[in-house]
């Protein structure tokens, strides 16, 4: 009979296994989304989870342009960035963003303030691959589809 160890067991880099997942973001809510996101890039849903090592998995978001905002949202919600000159911050809205060149940096940089900042969140933020439309170039990774819809009722906005 083998003994019950006290050990925990910590994944190393080479022995992650990583998945891929596909996710069709067309009426969910951005926040509810980026955070289902975060924890699959960052591995959480994973029992062999380790927090200093890369073991999250590579997700797909189709129709990152049709995300949608609860309440006010759209409109009322101010995103700063500063241009490093004295007086330079900038504002914009998500409506801005969402109707301009690059609508799926909306749901970018909303994941991204949920992965931690520095190399291994870098690295991370790498397997998160947005497309505006329903084409992805990843059909040979064989994706998993993943209805973030149907997880909880709060997922989808409502129209």
């Amino acid at each position: 009979m083998k003994a019950l160890t006290k050990m925990t067991q910590s994944a190393k880099p080479a022995e992650v296994e990583k998945e891929w997942h596909i996710i069709d973001a067309e009426n969910l809510v951005v926040g509810r989304l980026a955070a289902i996101i975060a924890n699959i890039l960052r591995g959480k849903h994973k029992p062999s989870y380790t927090p200093h090592v890369d073991c999250g998995d590579h997700v797909i978001v189709i129709n990152a342009d049709k995300v949608k905002f609860t309440g006010k949202k759209m409109d009322d919600k101010i995103y700063y960035k500063h241009t490093g000159h004295p007086g330079g911050i900038k504002e914009t809205t998500p409506n801005k963003v969402l109707g301009g060149r690059f609508p799926e940096r909306v749901l970018e940089k909303a994941v991204q303030r949920m992965i931690p900042r520095g190399p291994l969140g870098r690295d991370q933020m790498r397997a998160l691959h947005l497309y505006n439309g329903t084409e992805h170039p990843h059909d040979g990774q064989k994706p998993k589809t993943l209805d973030v819809a149907s997880m909880n009722r709060k997922n989808k906005a409502v129209a």
